[in-house]
């Protein structure tokens, strides 16, 4: 696929600096590009590799624009422009429309839904037109799939699930298992607790490879649109995930925990359960989030592992190491204007 660098300015927008008329045919690195490709320069740390570029065009910021030695679209958000061109160039590899011998499917499905070898759909499923069912995947019953979703092989959605339009569920993603409910006997043994509610997938939503994702215990657990998963998370049982949050690799959030709209969570943070984040809070990596927090703002923090008492005694201490540091100046201060009187 080779497109004109004068067709890209008029799909996507931005300005053109250079020959028009040159092909590209892909995007690279500043650092690998050749003829034929286009790059992008989002990241100052960067560039000193503009200078040197083979590419045939560079997508950048105006301030950047005089310095690029080759053809350029300058726009005043270069990654987001090369997300957007990225798509355009590299398209996901189409299904055929229709349901494979192997399969098993319980239910009647729109002519243009594709299910792939040996997936499974069970009875009084709604799936949208366009949706692809990869291999070996599985819908239970009762769920409702939007249009143009896409589950990849190995994914399983539990019976009840509601996803929206345009959902990607990765390969081995999992929505809808139990969540960890049990209340213990008196001799210790545990009492399953039935998951009675169900997940709801918004819109726009990504699902990465081996997240799961699990129902809820009475009330629902929901992902709100436009929401993305990396791979291997963790979401429990009746948490709330808000409009257009993005959770990197790893993080675990325990049960009914509420997250607000456009968050960001970086990867192997955890974040305890029953609590609330407001809307556009970013937790950095590794952080372990202990309480609510009220206002908008980047957090971050780790404690070392402790025994239990101890570790609530060294917390407390830690809340007032400002105050605590104040109160130290002070009383060097004092003790400044003592030795002086001497």
């Amino acid at each position: 696929m080779a497109i004109r660098l004068d067709e890209i300015i008029a799909r996507l927008g931005g300005e053109l600096r250079g020959d028009g008329d040159q092909l590209i045919s892909r995007i690279a690195t500043l650092e690998s590009a050749k003829a034929g490709e286009i790059t992008f320069l989002a990241n100052p740390k960067y560039q000193s590799q503009l200078s040197s570029t083979q590419a045939s065009a560079v997508i950048l910021a105006p301030a950047q624009a005089e310095h690029c030695p080759v053809a350029a679209i300058v726009h005043p958000d270069p990654y987001l422009y090369f997300a957007r061109l990225a798509q355009w160039l590299s398209p996901i590899p189409p299904a055929p429309a229709g349901i494979h011998p192997s399969a098993t499917v319980m239910t009647e499905l729109p002519v243009s839904v594709s299910v792939g070898a040996g997936a499974y759909v069970g009875a009084n499923v709604r799936v949208g037109a366009n949706t692809i069912i990869g291999a070996n995947a599985v819908v239970g019953s009762g769920v409702t799939i939007g249009s143009d979703c896409r589950l990849y092989p190995h994914s399983t959605i539990y019976y009840g699930c509601r996803l929206g339009s345009r959902v990607i569920v990765h390969a081995s993603a999992v929505v809808g298992s139990d969540g960890f409910g049990f209340a213990r006997e008196k001799d210790g043994a545990w009492v399953k607790i039935p998951q009675t509610g169900i997940v709801i997938v918004g819109d726009d939503v990504e699902i990465g490879a081996g997240t799961t994702i699990d129902r809820g215990a009475l009330a629902d657990t929901v992902i709100e649109n436009g929401v993305k998963l990396d791979n291997q998370i963790q979401i429990a049982h009746n948490v709330r995930i808000g409009a257009h949050s993005a959770l990197a690799g790893c993080v675990g959030i325990a049960g009914s925990t509420t997250l607000g709209s456009r968050c960001t969570v970086g990867g192997g943070a955890i974040i305890l359960g029953h609590l609330t984040l407001a809307d556009d809070v970013n937790v950095s990596a590794g952080t372990l989030v202990g309480k609510s927090i009220a206002e908008r703002g980047t957090y971050t923090g780790m404690v070392p592992f402790l025994e239990h008492a101890d570790w609530l005694k060294n917390f407390a201490r830690l809340r007032h190491l400002d105050a605590m540091a104040d109160r130290i100046r002070a009383l060097e201060a004092r003790l400044n204007e003592l030795e002086n009187k001497k």
